[in-house]
């Protein structure tokens, strides 16, 4: 007894050691799959117990953990001296050292900073005004804002953030654009001036197109929200469910507004993958910040992105094989200078090829689709007139189609105006070629979308510079007019065993 009463002292150190150690391999051990296990259990605010299957999209989202923004995430305006799109809404301006990673939030700061070289240049945004950085109305308006746009795009998903905004004339804003297209999520103000369309305690929700002219009034739906808290006093979770036909606006898990297509019809602009917006500006028109309430900051505790799973192959390029916009390169990065209202090809966005001989016969059209605004429209031709190629055709531009081997449907919608029309369309994949022949159209219904599918197998799979053609051919028209036929919603699908 007297020998095991000596060694307790030890024998409690070490046990003491074991449950120290033990702690912190518990807690490392936690802390190495803490991001994993929130990840896996994130669901989106007003749907809490995921219902719909969502799934979070990593590459967007983020807990804003750390100590400071993740720059493969998110591109911070200024930083290297580089702006994408434009500077801030003057006279306010976009400045890095403003946007800070603490406390687990994001934070873009405002601030007065009257020894702030500004730049010595004018920012006019339509109908809205113009302003010099830094300076309004001959007065200086020292004032530096913050704003981070997401690296990558989605198409469709539910987005939300958790936020407070800053208690002054300052924005916080969730917003995003695509081509020819803008959703602001919201627009808050902590503490405008003016009587206006924002309040300290409202909410601000606004669709715009900017399909050329891009000109104001670009609004295509907007709703605001009276709220029963001053934005700038506690955090809240706001969301936006976007489908390919809808957006529904949430607040704290409740839905506020739901607007349609139907409500806009081919004014609907939501049809291609945007890139996600966290920002702070100016509105002068509601007033401007005063010195003396400055600096604040727009706190954003998470931005979380979900979606939901496809098994169409072409799912995230699928505005683009529904013909309403460029197919993405998103390994490139984005230019600086491209504005949502950019038709010009680029390396980080390209467009359907049309060769001239093949111009006068096919092309995208708004007005008739099986969904989104648009599909590819072959014109025909009248009577007295002819065929005037051997062939029509369209390709993606190269790299388009990354297709393994395996067994695939292949399935597109056509839309057949009535009259004597091409027996065949042609499909092929260009590098390995596979071709795909869809016969006998003049059997298929007329004046109503028709979905064609093929099953196909892929022995060898695609080159990088593959490309997908639809072609039509002279061999296979009349001789004296041909009415149009109209191409929408390719997809590919893995064969069902």
């Amino acid at each position: 007894m007297t020998n095991l009463l000596k060694h307790v002292p030890n024998f409690i150190l070490l046990l003491a050691l074991i449950v120290v150690f033990g702690c912190n391999a518990q807690k490392k051990i936690k802390t190495d799959k803490s991001v994993q296990t929130i990840k896996s259990t994130l669901n989106p605010f007003s749907d809490q117990e995921n219902k719909e299957g969502w799934v979070l999209n990593d590459e967007i989202s983020d807990e804003f953990e750390g100590t400071s923004i993740d720059t493969t995430k998110w591109f911070v305006e200024g930083q290297n001296g580089d702006y994408y799109i434009w500077k801030g809404r003057a006279p306010s301006q976009f400045v890095p050292h403003n946007v800070r990673v603490e406390d687990g939030k994001l934070k873009l700061r405002t601030a007065w900073e009257p020894d702030y070289p500004f730049f010595q240049e004018t920012y006019t945004d339509g109908n809205m005004g113009t302003a010099k950085y830094g300076e309004y109305e001959g007065k200086p308006i020292p004032v530096t804002t913050a704003g981070v746009i997401s690296k990558k795009r989605f198409l469709n998903g539910y987005m939300e953030v958790k936020s407070k905004v800053g208690n002054a004339a300052i924005t916080g804003a969730f917003w995003a654009i695509g081509y020819e297209q803008e959703l602001d999520v919201y627009e808050l103000m902590g503490n405008p001036k003016k009587p206006g369309n924002i309040k300290a305690n409202s909410y601000l929700a606004t669709a715009h197109d900017w399909s050329p002219p891009a000109k104001r009034p670009t609004n295509v739906f907007q709703h605001t929200e009276d709220l029963p808290y001053r934005t700038a006093d506690e955090f809240h979770v706001y969301g936006a469910e976007w489908g390919e036909d809808f957006l529904k606006l949430f607040i704290d898990d409740k839905l506020v507004h739901h607007f349609t297509q139907n409500d806009v019809g081919l004014d609907w602009v939501l049809n291609n993958p945007m890139e996600v917006w966290l920002d702070s500006e100016i509105f002068f028109w509601l007033g401007l910040p005063h010195k003396e309430e400055l600096p604040v900051d727009f706190e954003i505790e998470y931005m979380r992105v979900w979606q939901k799973p496809s098994d169409n192959l072409l799912a995230k390029d699928r505005a683009f094989y529904g013909f309403e916009g460029p197919i993405l390169f998103e390994d490139v990065p984005r230019p600086l200078t491209m504005v949502p209202e950019d038709s010009n090809a680029n390396a980080y966005q390209k467009f359907w090829l049309i060769d001239e001989g093949s111009s006068k016969y096919f092309s995208i059209v708004e007005g008739q689709y099986a969904s989104g605004v648009e599909s590819l429209q072959f014109a025909g031709y009248g009577k007295g007139e002819n065929f005037e190629v051997e062939k029509a055709s369209v390709l993606t531009p190269e790299g388009a189609i990354n297709i393994g081997t395996g067994d695939y449907t292949f399935s597109m919608k056509v839309w057949l105006d009535q009259g004597r029309i091409s027996e065949k369309i042609y499909v092929s994949f260009e590098n390995p070629k596979l071709e795909i022949v869809f016969k006998d159209l003049s059997k298929l219904a007329r004046r109503q979308w028709v979905t064609l599918e093929a099953n196909i197998s892929k022995t060898a799979a695609s080159a990088k510079n593959d490309q997908l053609k639809i072609e039509i051919r002279k061999e296979d028209l009349p001789k004296d007019k041909a009415p149009k036929i109209f191409i929408d919603d390719i997809a590919i699908k893995k064969a069902k065993k």
